[in-house]
């Protein structure tokens, strides 16, 4: 077979190896799945090359995406990079800021996009992008051209020949991909990304999960981010078919429909599984409440590798048949692993998922390392409960003084777009490059996140604070969606706070507490009292400087589309902190917003 050294090169596969795949891409249309054969991404991405060489696309040409999770992505993806051009993916929920500055900034001179909803959001900034030739939309939008022109074009190109010609040219070193960072600190940086970035990483990655062809694997993150993108590269080396999820709310029913062996997926979401299932609990009648809340006791207990002993497993095998195997239906009932990614997961939420047979493999990278550092493995000794697992075959990895991260290997990108001075701060002279991660190696292999560098503030009495470690922590509660700790430059630690509403109000049904909106809870005293107790819980745990003092309750809705949360699920604190700079100083200052924590 041929070698794979560029993205492309996947293509052969299936070619040679899975032709015969029915439904290698899958995706809900009017409620109905509407599946793609290997056949069909093989003719779709020739399609689309030619197509693209008969609009005078060449070696290098900037090709913007913004596209929901779905078949065509890949096969524009795949479609782009055989002719040499440059896939610049973007994400559909961004600021018309951002979109004007990425166009811009990467010389877009083509776009496609999915359909009538994108497209509202980026009509007013496409007369603005300097250099854009043409506009193509996968779902009819009226006015704008369809991609079918573009395969239409492909099928009508007289030199089929040229395109082969044109792969030969394209070395594992070329630029394949722009990809821009979620901006959670400033404005968005574009990542340069070889196809020798993505294909030693994926083939990395690849030698972990125990997948084989046809079976099945849900994908929901963005594809456009390097999280998703690596694990459709991974699962499209084995064969696997992917069905994609276009609304994160469907994702339970999708994965009862599908039953999948695997999927990647990020903290929010297992946190989500957790607090719904306590929420259910809670419900249950008294002797099934007993029972429940027992097996949980014990899944907080597990250890790996039998190390608690026989009369554990006794009692774990116990948990597993009255109360973890509903679990295990609920997902599917097939699962394999789940690679967890984007950001730390909480040592007891893995513990219990481990203990109820769902195998979470926890991984660390970024959008400039391709995204994979470390992983977790399944060969015995590989995994550590509260570490992101070992490195990965090719990396390197060591601590600075400083305590940040620091890595070299195949995967680390070519540097950043237009930014040599950004690029140079964060690949060193002796080619290292510069997580931004502050962390610790245990037993001599082991990485543990303790914190973003830039993160980390100082208290008005000198002391550094790291949020994130104590937000993990008191977002275990079922209580609370989310939360961020403020207090740079303050006394102390104080937290903004959006209560997990779905379960307040449960909580209030059985209090016999009246619930009335969002806005009226949160000024409900018994409410702030509810929550101040688990502030109280959690605080427990916490060194002295480290505890919440006060906190704010909000009605707010932190998304995406509200510029709160970044496309990856991670707080965008320095949006938050300036758009909530009033409240905080409030919340500090003034007596009508003291929630002190005793």
């Amino acid at each position: 077979m041929h070698p794979i050294t560029r993205i492309f090169d996947l293509l052969e596969l299936y070619k040679e190896e899975y032709s015969a795949i029915p439904d290698l891409f899958n995706v809900k249309k009017g409620g109905e799945w509407v599946r793609y054969s290997a056949a069909d991404y093989l003719q779709y991405s020739r399609l689309i090359s030619l197509g693209l060489l008969s609009l005078g696309i060449k070696k290098g040409t900037r090709i913007a995406t913004l596209m929901v999770n779905c078949p065509e992505w890949n096969f524009f993806d795949m479609g782009i990079l055989q002719t040499g051009a440059v896939q610049v993916p973007i994400y559909p929920t961004i600021s018309e800021e951002n979109y004007r500055y990425i166009f811009n900034d990467a010389e877009i001179e083509y776009l496609v996009f999915s359909d009538e909803e994108i497209y509202r959001r980026i009509v007013k900034v496409l007369p603005e992008i300097k250099g854009l030739k043409a506009v193509f939309s996968i779902e009819p939008v009226e006015g704008i051209r369809s991609w079918n022109e573009i395969l239409e074009l492909g099928r009508n190109y007289p030199d089929t020949g040229q395109l082969e010609e044109i792969k030969q040219t394209i070395l594992p070193g070329d630029m394949a991909t722009i990809i821009y960072t979620s901006g959670t600190t400033g404005r968005p940086k574009g990542v340069m990304s070889s196809h020798n970035n993505f294909v030693t990483n994926y083939k990395a990655l690849a030698e972990i999960p125990p997948l084989k062809m046809r079976d099945r694997a849900i994908s929901f993150l963005p594809l456009c981010h390097v999280y998703e993108r690596t694990a459709g590269y991974v699962y499209q080396s084995f064969g696997v078919s992917i069905y994609y999820v276009q609304d994160i709310d469907d994702l339970g029913h999708y994965i009862r429909e599908v039953r999948p062996h695997g999927f990647a997926s990020v903290p929010r979401v297992f946190e989500k599984i957790y607090n719904r299932i306590v929420a259910k609990g809670r419900t249950l009648p008294l002797p099934m409440k007993v029972l429940f809340f027992w097996s949980l006791r014990q899944g907080h207990k597990f250890e790996l590798n039998h190390a608690r002993g026989f009369f554990y497993d006794i009692k774990l095998f116990l948990a597993n048949l009255l109360v973890f195997r509903k679990w295990r239906a609920a997902l599917g009932g097939e699962l394999k692993f789940i690679v967890s990614g984007s950001a730390s997961l909480h040592p007891r939420l893995a513990r219990i998922f481990w203990a109820a047979r769902i195998p979470i493999l926890e991984a660390y990278g970024l959008t400039e390392t391709s995204p994979g550092i470390t992983c977790y493995r399944f060969e015995p000794g590989c995994m550590k409960f509260g570490t992101v697992g070992t490195l990965l075959t090719g990396n390197q990895m060591k601590i600075a003084e400083d305590g940040e991260i620091l890595c070299k290997g195949p995967n680390i990108m070519m540097g950043y777009l237009n930014r040599p001075e950004k690029t140079a701060e964060a690949i060193d002279a002796e080619g290292w490059f510069h997580t931004g991660d502050i962390g610790v190696i245990e037993e001599g292999r082991f990485l543990k996140i303790t914190d973003r560098k830039k993160e980390i503030f100082k208290t008005s009495g000198g002391k550094y604070i790291a949020p994130q470690p104590i937000e993990q922590r008191i977002k275990e509660s079922p209580f609370i969606e989310h939360i961020m700790v403020v207090g740079e430059n303050r006394n102390f630690p104080a937290a903004l706070i959006i209560p997990n509403f779905e379960h307040l109000k449960s909580w209030c049904e059985v209090k016999h507490i009246p619930y009335v909106s969002r806005e009226k809870a949160v000024q409900n005293q018994l409410v702030i009292r509810r929550i101040r107790q688990e502030i109280e819980f959690y605080n427990q745990d916490l060194d002295k400087t480290n505890k919440i003092k006060k906190l704010r309750l909000l009605d707010a809705e932190w998304s995406t589309d509200s510029g709160e949360i970044s496309p990856t699920l991670k707080l965008r604190r320095k949006f938050i902190l300036e758009k909530y700079s009033r409240i905080i100083e409030e919340t500090y200052r003034s007596s009508e917003y003291n929630y002190r924590v005793e």
